[in-house]
Formats: structure tokens, sequence, C-alpha cells
């Protein structure tokens, strides 16, 4: 009888800690978008210093694959050749091949083409998961969300300075890293057995081995002058070891724990936080546009969540 009043205790007393469990994992989701929304900032400034996008991705990736090592379990493979091979595609997807992608991009067209494609991926991953996921479903919540927080971000990305043209490979390469994006997703997905930081040092192993092809057709022009200015340390540092180790750890952890469409939903926000670093480190001007954006983003968040919400409480 003891043992039974003590096991509905416990039971009680879980019920009561999960939504604060909940709350953290949901603040751990916004945190990680926000500071991926700086990044672009930061990876602007080293190729303005001379670094090309293939050595600020290995460099990158290197700090954080070092930096992982610390915490990480001393298991060097997985358990079987099958999820070796889900891992290298980890790594290729959401390592070399999305950052190539994207920062190429940068250099052929417009970083507002760039901002806006790339707000495409929450819509994008929840067609995707829908498709292949179980459990996973395309509600109209979802659309309607998307539609509006993408009509926010078009606001903000723009601020107010209405100039959106069409470049065929800055635009498709910025597509190529979507879909890349969107696999490295469904990836997380199989690899489920596996603990957060193992399956994060497996992707930036093999994000770094997939990125050195690279250097063969485009070597590497590390010079002594760039990497001892301070500046350059520190946006590498802070992309390396905030935006690639932590960033990667928690996202890695809250895609498990809400699933992938939930998690990527609040990739609306990279803009908003994009917009407020321009205002605090270039000190651009934001217009009512941007903030009538960012309050659309805001509200396509909530609505692309409602659904969730609504189906824990009639389970409950």
């Amino acid at each position: 009888m003891q043992k039974k009043k003590l096991s509905l205790q416990s039971e009680s007393e879980k019920k009561r800690m999960e939504p604060k469990k909940n709350l953290v994992v949901h603040l751990l989701a916004i945190a990680t978008s926000c500071i991926w929304g700086t990044t672009f900032a930061s990876t602007k400034v080293l190729i303005e210093h001379g670094l090309s996008p293939a050595e600020i991705m290995c460099t990158r990736f290197l700090m954080a694959y070092i930096g992982i090592w610390i915490i990480a379990p001393r298991q060097l493979f997985s358990r079987s050749l099958r999820d070796e091979m889900l891992l290298v595609a980890a790594g290729l997807t959401g390592g070399s091949l999305y950052f190539l992608a994207e920062n190429t991009a940068l250099q052929y067209t417009y970083s507002a083409n760039v901002g806006i494609l790339v707000a495409t991926i929450p819509l994008a991953m929840a067609l995707v998961s829908h498709l292949f996921i179980k459990g996973e479903r395309f509600h109209r919540e979802l659309l309607y969300g998307g539609v509006v927080a993408l009509i926010g971000i078009s606001l903000v990305v723009l601020n107010g300075q209405f100039i959106l043209k069409i470049n065929p490979l800055g635009d498709m390469l910025t597509m190529v890293a979507v879909f890349m994006w969107v696999i490295y997703g469904l990836l997380l997905k199989k690899l489920e057995g596996y603990s957060t930081v193992f399956i994060t040092r497996k992707v930036f192993f093999y994000g770094i081995i997939t990125i050195l092809p690279v250097f063969l057709t485009e070597p590497t022009h590390f010079q002594m002058n760039i990497l001892s200015q301070t500046i350059v340390w520190g946006n590498l540092i802070y992309l390396g070891i905030i935006a690639s180790l932590g960033c990667y750890l928690t996202w890695n952890y809250v895609v498990k724990k809400l699933g992938v469409v939930s998690c990527t939903n609040y990739l609306y926000l990279n803009p908003i936080a994009a917009l407020l670093t321009s205002i605090c480190v270039i000190g651009e001007r934001v217009t009512w546009v941007a903030l009538l954006g960012s309050i659309l983003i805001l509200t396509g968040v909530f609505v692309s969540e409602k659904k969730k919400k609504k189906k824990k409480q009639i389970h409950k």
C-alpha cells in the first residue's frame, strides 16, 4: 500500500514538472534560432576580411569538434554500418553542403533573397515530414501560420526597401541549402537511438571530412595577417563555439523532445534576430515595415503551434 502511494506521488510530481521541462525545451529552441539569426552578420564580416565560405565552415566545425570532445562519450562508431552512413549523410547535409551552399549564395545574390528563401525551411520541413514521418501531419494551422510568418519575414528582410531581384545561381544555391537542412531534420529522426552529444560530434566530424575535397579545387589562402585580427578571431570563436558547438547540441536535443516540425517552426524567428543584430552592430535603421513584419512572424509561429497545443489539451 505504501509503495502504491509513493509511486502515485512520484507520477503526480512528474506531471507537475512536465510543463516546466517543456517550457525550457521551447526556450532552448527559441534561443538557438535567434543565435543562428545573428550568424549572417558574422559570416559577412569574415568574408569581407578575405575568408572563403569553405574556410569559414571548416574552421567553425573544427573548433566545435575539438570542443565537444570534452563532453563527448568515447564511443567512436555507431552500432551498425547503416547508422554510420546516416551520420555521414547528416554531416554532409547539416554541415558541409548546407553551409557551402548558403554562404556561397551570399556571394552571388542579395542577402534579402537568401533570407526570404531560407525562411521557407519550416514549411518545406512540415510538408516532407508529413510524407515521410509517421505521426507528423501537415495541418492547416501550419500552412496559415507559415504564410503569415513568410509575409512578416519578407517585410523584416526588406526593411522598407522593396528591392528584390532574381539571381538564378544564388537563389538556386539557397534552395539547395533549404533542401539540405530538411534532409538533415529527417536524418535526426532516424538517429533517435543515440545521444545528442554523440550525434553532434559525428556531424561535426563528417562535416569537416566532406568539406575537404573543396580545397582541391579552391586552395586555402589563410594568411597570418588576416588571422591575427581580433575581429576575425572573435567572429570565428562565436561561430565555432556558440553557433556551432552550443547550438547544434541544443538543436539536436530539442528536435528529439519537440519533434522536427515544431522545432523547425522557431526558425521563423531568424530574421528578427538578424534585424536586431544589424541595428546593434551595423547601426541599420529600423522602419515601421520591419516592426510590422516582426509582429507577423510572431503571430505566424503562434498559429503554427496552436494545433499541437490543442491536441495536448484534448489528450489530457
